[in-house]
Formats: structure tokens, sequence, C-alpha cells
């Protein structure tokens, strides 16, 4: 039986238009999903958005329409980029559905029995940006609350409370025992600091005097949920086969899936994710070995900058797409940073990667292989005797890209592709196929050279796939290839002898740089 993958990400805050973060999230995950189907396993991928909280009531107020209209266009905003972009996800989690929301509300209630959440009254400095409270540890060196805490007002206030504080210890021995927890693993080590420092439990309540866009409360109608206590429930809520919230029970669907793989934001791992999702799922009874993986990718900076809409260095990944197309930004995205750790953005590294890597490397060899079969072979690929050069290299190359995908760094898995896809454009200048074409006695020579080039070329098109899917099976198309597009299908060999290839077309054209103004 194939394993289970089930992919998902942090849902995307529907407060404003979409940028170039949350292209690089989605198109990320798509990639892990994409290369665990190629990998063999069975994989469902979900993402979505979280409709609710006191900035969507602010938006919407500050537009003049109602919250649940300003949602719905937003909404349509990220839906149609991902349709753009070719993420293909097989389930979407909007907070405004009912089966979330009833979900919700039933998870409020059997804590509320169980004692897990209580009311009681207090006073502080409250974080509009962040909605929630902050403490004197939020506080820097001058006492003051800094500028990623935006607008912060002083509250007095009757709410409701999680009891966060008691699962400390539990916590902390869930990071020391499962390496696998949190990926990078020092972004392990940043979570367990952060944890050694909870004190107080977690307010998850709003009262609707000052919010009203939000899930009720189940045992008073007075307040609404803490959106974090909202959307982070959406992993279970909208997963196969569902979470019994009212029994605590697990449908069998849901067992077979879960646990989650999670790709998240370096800036919501903690306290969100790490702390309160962690916390959340144990108060459900959830094992530690139900406790989802968390992958935490960086941030794409500006000159080293964050991307701000207040600084005005917000990149729209929507006319980046209109300009490049979707496989020069998938490709980029994927290619240009590490997973884990910041990038700098820059749209003259996109059109470079994309001209050096796609159109000169991959789509220049595309293009002479075939031409070549195509001119001195009539596309009529023959197997002769002998071992290529290129075989060893192909195994190696696909060796070190399940290496590196399976730990998510996709990056170092492209580079393991490309330098085959060299190695391949130096086997033909090393080998001439031009020159064998002239010496009838060196005829199977060329077959062999020829054979090798179409058969890299398969590879290469299986080991691209999850990142540029459209674009390798244009290569498929071309080789006249039926094969599987599968990882065990990478293997070298799978053109038949007497195999006829397809007439080349260009994949990848060049693109010039738009004119500055």
């Amino acid at each position: 039986m194939p394993a289970r993958s089930f992919i998902t990400t942090a849902i995307d805050y529907t407060n404003g238009a979409p940028h170039i973060g949350h292209a690089y999230e989605k198109v990320l995950a798509d990639v892990v999903a994409r290369y665990r189907r190629l990998r063999g396993d069975d994989v469902f991928f979900l993402t979505g958005v979280d409709q609710h909280g006191q900035k969507v009531q602010q938006s919407a107020e500050k537009q003049g329409v109602a919250p649940e209209q300003f949602v719905v266009d937003i909404t349509a905003q990220f839906v149609a980029l991902w349709k753009k972009l070719h993420v293909e996800y097989d389930g979407w989690a909007a907070t405004t559905e009912p089966l979330h929301k009833t979900c919700v509300q039933r998870i409020l209630q059997r804590l509320w029995e169980e004692k897990k959440i209580y009311k009681d009254k207090q006073g502080g400095y409250y974080s509009v940006r962040q909605e929630q409270f902050l403490t004197d540890k939020e506080r820097g060196p001058d006492g003051e609350f800094g500028p990623e805490w935006g607008q912060v007002e002083f509250r007095e206030q009757e709410n409701y409370y999680f009891k966060l504080a008691e699962h400390k210890e539990w916590l902390l021995h869930l990071i020391d025992s499962r390496a696998a927890l949190v990926y990078p693993d020092f972004r392990r080590g940043e979570l367990r600091n952060a944890v050694e420092k909870l004190a107080g439990d977690l307010c998850i309540s709003r009262p609707k005097s000052r919010l009203e866009w939000g899930i009720e409360l189940p045992f008073d109608a007075d307040f609404v949920t803490y959106v974090w206590f909202d959307a982070l429930v959406n992993y279970i809520s909208f997963a196969p086969g569902g979470y019994d919230a009212r029994s605590g029970s697990h449908h069998p669907e849901f067992q077979r899936w879960w646990p989650a793989t999670i790709v998240i934001g370096k800036d919501i791992l903690i306290p969100a994710h790490g702390i309160y999702w962690m916390i959340m799922l144990h108060a459900l009874g959830f094992s530690d070995a139900d406790m989802p993986r968390l992958v935490v990718h960086g941030w794409w900076n500006i000159s080293g900058a964050k991307m701000s809409k207040s600084l005005g260095n917000v990149v729209d990944p929507n006319v980046l797409a209109d300009t490049y197309g979707a496989a020069a930004l998938r490709y980029y995205l994927m290619s240009d940073i590490a997973t884990g750790k910041d990038s700098d953005f820059s749209e003259e590294r996109l059109l470079g990667r994309y001209n050096a890597d796609l159109a000169n490397s991959i789509g220049n060899l595309l293009n002479r292989s075939l031409s070549m079969s195509q001119r001195y072979r009539g596309g009529v690929l023959r197997r002769a005797a002998g071992e290529s050069p290129l075989r060893g290299q192909a195994q190696a190359a696909v060796s070190a890209y399940r290496e590196q995908l399976d730990t998510f760094q996709v990056q170092a898995a492209l580079t393991a592709v490309t330098d085959f896809v060299t190695a391949c454009n130096t086997y033909v200048e090393m080998t001439a196929p031009w020159k064998l074409a002239k010496d009838p006695e060196r005829a199977d020579a060329l077959d062999h050279v020829l054979y090798a080039l179409a058969e890299s070329l398969r590879i290469i098109a299986i080991l691209l796939s999850p990142v540029l899917p459209n674009a390798t099976r244009g290569i498929f198309a071309q080789l006249n290839s039926a094969g599987a597009m599968t990882l065990a299908a990478a293997e070298w060999g799978g053109l038949p002898d007497g195999h006829t290839v397809g007439k080349p077309v260009p994949l990848f054209p060049r693109i010039e740089a738009p004119p500055t103004e």
C-alpha cells in the first residue's frame, strides 16, 4: 500500500491582496505535493483562506463594504492566482464555511466543559496588528513595544482564556524527543527557547462590542473566537474524513491521512503553530505521534528588508506571472532560495535564471538533441551496445534529487538536475554528433549518443515535473513518450529501441528584459 502524505499550508489571511510571499509558500507546497506523488505516495494537498478577525473587519470598514463581501473579493484573487501559477490542490479551506464553524464551536464547547477554558478579567497592552495582548517580554531594550506590533493600546476587559501554560513541560519534552517536529532544525531550537519563556494562558475570545466578525463562542453569545484559535482548526476541520470534535474520536479516513505536514512562514511558527496549535491538539487528546510536522520557510526580502505595504516594496506575483510566465516565476521561486532561509527578491535574477537554466541550458539541449535525431536518423533511436557515461550521471542526479526533496530542499534538488543538464550539454560538445554523422563507420557511436541524449531528457523531464508541470509535459510530448511520469520510471533505458522522437519546438524561448522607463 502506498504511503499517504497530507500536505497543507498556512491559510492566507484575507485582509489584503496576495503578494510574492503567498506565491512562494503555495508553489513550495505544490512542489512538495507533486514530488510525493512522483515518488508514489497518495497525496492530499489542502490550502485555503482565513477570513475572520479584526484586521479583516477594519479593512472592510475602510472600503465601506461588509466583511462578508470583502473576503469574497479577496478570496477570488487568491483562487485566480493559484490557477495562474498551476497550483493544484485537493481541498480548499475557507473559515466562513459552516463545516469549519461547527468544528470550531464543538471544540470550544468541549474544552469549556472539560474546564480547559475559563473566564477572567485582564488589563494590558494589546497589539491591534497581531490581535493579541502583550507582556513585558515583548518590550524592547528601551521599554517600548517594537514596530512589529503595530498600533498598541491599553485594554481592560473580561475574556475567556485557554489553559496554555500547564502544557509547557509536555511541549518541551515533545520538542526534545521529536527531531522531525520542525524543519529546518535551527527553527526547532528557536521554538524551544520560546516555550521556555512560556508563562500565562491564551486569551481566546474578543467581545462583540469590539469585534463582530468572527465565530461566536457556543457558551457565550457576547463573544467571538480569537482568530488564531479559529484559523488553526482548519487543518483538522477540512482534513480528509474530517475531525469529530464532539467526541474526540477520529474518523478512519482522518486517521489514515493524519498527521499533516504543514508549510508555514517563519513569522507564524512562534507562537501560533509551534505553541498554540501543538497545545490545542494535545488538549484535544492527540498523541505525541499525531502532532503535525512543521516545515518553516523564510522570507523574500528587498535589499535585506522585509517586504511591507507601508514601505511600498511589496512585489505583485500577478504582474510577474503576466510578464514572464508561470514557468519562469515558479522556477525562480524554487531555485533562488534555500527552504528555511531568507533571500533577496530580484526581478533581474528571475530573468537571468530563466534564460540561463531553462532557455539556454535545458531548452538548448532539447532542441539540439531532437534536431540531430531528426537530421541524422529520421527521429528513430537505436540502442547501440555499450554503456553511456550519462547513465551513471543520471543515476547520481536522481539519487541526489530524491535525498534533497525528501528533506524539502527544492533548491538543492534543482541544482542536482541542472548539473546533470550541464553534463549532457558538455557530452554533446565532447562527442560531436555532427562529426560522427559524416563517418559511416561511426554509425553505432552516433546511435549511442543520440539515444543517450533523448533518454537523459526523459529523466530530466521527470525530475523537473514538480516545479515545471506544464513545461515537462511539453518535453514528454516532443520526445513522443507516453512513459510513466514517476520517480520509479527515472531509471535508465525507459525509451525502447526503435523509438521515434518528435520534432523540436521551442519550449523556453528567451525572454528579453522589459524596457526601463
